[in-house]
């Protein structure tokens, strides 16, 4: 490394030193109370759609009143409590008030069908649910309940229902001056965050305090630094974990989260003007929703986070807003794990996820679990503290998740002679699509359970608005064509089973797959870079099989 370039290595060190020697509040209910002591009055979240606001002092004051109430319904400490609630102030109150008992949270995805509903809240050993009103009717529509939540145990937010309790009465009925009946401490779980994971159908990561307050109070280390960072953007459903953690961080940098309902590019240069954003996670499509020009002068970004872009688009987004403009490399299993440091200089404008953060050491080792050769490409293993337990109830998918003290990652990286590692690829058979994981095998059950089905591949096509899009490639079983299964049918099976974002929007059919030695199906072979994948798909968006003109078109 050249002594008088080191990309921001030495300042990041410094600042890794210094969080790692700092001390963090030991527990969620600790975090929020010290925020609110610091912040009394002030605002800390506002929600765009409808204009709600709460402050910091309040926010502090309804997760005891709701804690209390929850207490009364006997969720105790290590009660499991499925939560499904879109982006209202009631997730943020209902994740404070169960981590002041020592509960434990399961965020479900609001768009479940009832068959995902009843495999996470079984698979999750939920006791309790709290869901929005507007999922009611998946509840309703289940032939059969998870074995421990009766509707005495679901708690709606919104239009009260029949045999069941109500969110807004419970909080009203709580007592503010709420205390912790049982000992907490930074190392109790917290959440059962499920994840796509590597394969097969998700499964719940244990996160204890710990991860989510060091997660939290270090990205305001690093990415607020400056003290310049107060007003964040949260628009990715609070299901998820980044909200989480971006809401954490906004209350470490005493800040204000503007919180909307969805992801929206129509809406996102709004949102950043008008509510004077500083910080988001920043959507590579959003340079094209608005044309360069004097307008730009209006957006006040200080800091943005990036994943996967070109070294164009990092360079233009920094001229454009003036912002410095990120990569970083995380994962629900580690939370955060390498970060580039503001000072990268040239460096940034490389696909580099840069280096460990802190309290993250970083191994890029072979099959044999050895350390490659610099500059070799081999699987990212991360270590430290904070990281998850594990897999809830996955003693195999443990076994082979961790090497020790190390997690593996899945993930397929090199190191560069700076000392920065860049991702290469991913060993998961993951599709990635608007910021959603889908995994690929649970699309695969879920066609592969159609008459006429013999085998199925799910994989994902390259789209430049959404990253990929989910296509499936059927080989029909023997006397059964084509014709006989019905893409319309497919859609419709997959429909009732799976979310909307998880749902195919390509279906092929292919007589025989490539293969290797040991039988399983090439997917690379599926979709490469010589050809392109949607030529022969039948397309739901227009309902027909494309050609190549039009095939060539969508991609142009």
């Amino acid at each position: 490394m050249d002594s008088n370039l080191d990309y921001g290595v030495a300042g990041m060190q410094a600042l890794r030193a210094q969080a790692e020697a700092a001390s963090y509040p030991e527990t969620l209910g600790a975090l929020i109370d010290d925020a609110a002591a610091r912040n009394g009055d002030q605002l800390l979240a506002k929600w765009i759609a409808d204009g709600q606001t709460m402050s910091y002092a309040e926010y502090a004051r309804q997760t005891r009143k709701l804690a209390s109430s929850f207490e009364a319904q006997g969720i105790r400490k290590g009660t499991h409590v499925g939560v499904m609630l879109p982006n209202v102030p009631a997730f943020v109150v209902t994740w404070g008030a169960l981590a002041r008992i020592g509960a434990v949270m399961i965020p479900v995805n609001i768009s479940y069908t009832e068959t995902e509903l009843m495999y996470v809240l079984n698979d999750a050993d939920a006791q309790f649910l709290v869901m929005d009103q507007s999922a009611v009717p998946v509840w309703d529509a289940m032939t059969e309940h998870p074995a421990l939540v009766s509707d005495a145990r679901v708690i709606v937010h919104g239009t009260p229902r029949d045999r069941s309790q109500s969110w807004h009465a419970l909080l009203e009925a709580g007592d503010e001056d709420y205390v912790a009946t049982s000992t907490l401490s930074r190392t109790d779980l917290l959440n059962l965050q499920y994840t796509s994971g590597t394969t097969g159908f998700p499964k719940g990561c244990m996160l204890s305090h710990e991860y989510w307050i060091l997660l939290g109070s270090l990205a305001a280390k690093f990415r607020g630094r400056g003290g310049d960072v107060k007003n964040v953007l949260i628009n990715a459903p609070f299901f998820y974990m980044d909200p989480m953690w971006q809401f954490l961080m906004t209350m470490v940098l005493n800040g204000t989260a503007k919180i909307a309902p969805r992801i929206s590019l129509s809406n996102l240069y709004n949102w950043l003007v008008d509510e004077d954003i500083h910080y988001c996670i920043f959507p590579q499509p959003g340079l094209k929703a608005w044309p360069e020009g004097p307008e730009d002068r209006k957006i006040n970004l200080r800091y943005i986070s990036i994943f996967g872009w070109t070294p164009e688009a990092r360079k233009e987004v920094e001229r454009r807003f003036g912002c410095v403009a990120r990569e970083s490399f995380g994962m629900t299993e580690i939370g955060g794990g390498l970060m580039v440091p503001p000072e990268a200089g040239s460096k940034a404008y490389e696909r580099t996820c840069g280096i460990p953060a802190a309290f993250r050491e970083a191994r890029i080792v072979d099959d044999t679990g050895k350390d490659v050769t610099q500059g070799e490409i081999g699987e990212l293993w991360i270590a430290g503290r904070g990281l998850l337990w594990g897999y809830y109830k996955r003693p195999d998918a443990n076994a082979t998740g961790f090497s020790g003290r190390w997690f593996r990652t899945g993930d397929l990286f090199r190191q560069d002679a700076d000392g920065f590692y860049y991702i290469v690829g991913r060993i998961k058979d993951m599709i990635r699509r608007a910021g959603e994981n889908v995994a690929a095998q649970e699309v695969e059950a879920a066609v592969v359970s159609m008459d006429g089905v013999w085998e199925v591949a799910a994989v994902g096509v390259p789209d430049k608005m959404r990253g990929q899009e989910v296509m499936v490639v059927i080989r029909p079983r023997e006397g059964v064509t084509p014709d006989q299964i019905d893409p319309e049918a497919v859609i419709a099976h997959c429909a009732s089973r799976l979310a909307k974002f998880k749902t195919p929007r390509f279906i092929k059919y292919i007589d025989e797959f490539e293969r290797t030695v040991s039988g399983k199906i090439v997917k690379r072979a599926l979709v490469n870079d010589k050809t392109n994948p949607r030529v022969g798909a039948w397309d739901r968006t227009v309902g027909k099989v494309l050609d190549q003109a039009e095939a060539d078109a969508q991609i142009a």
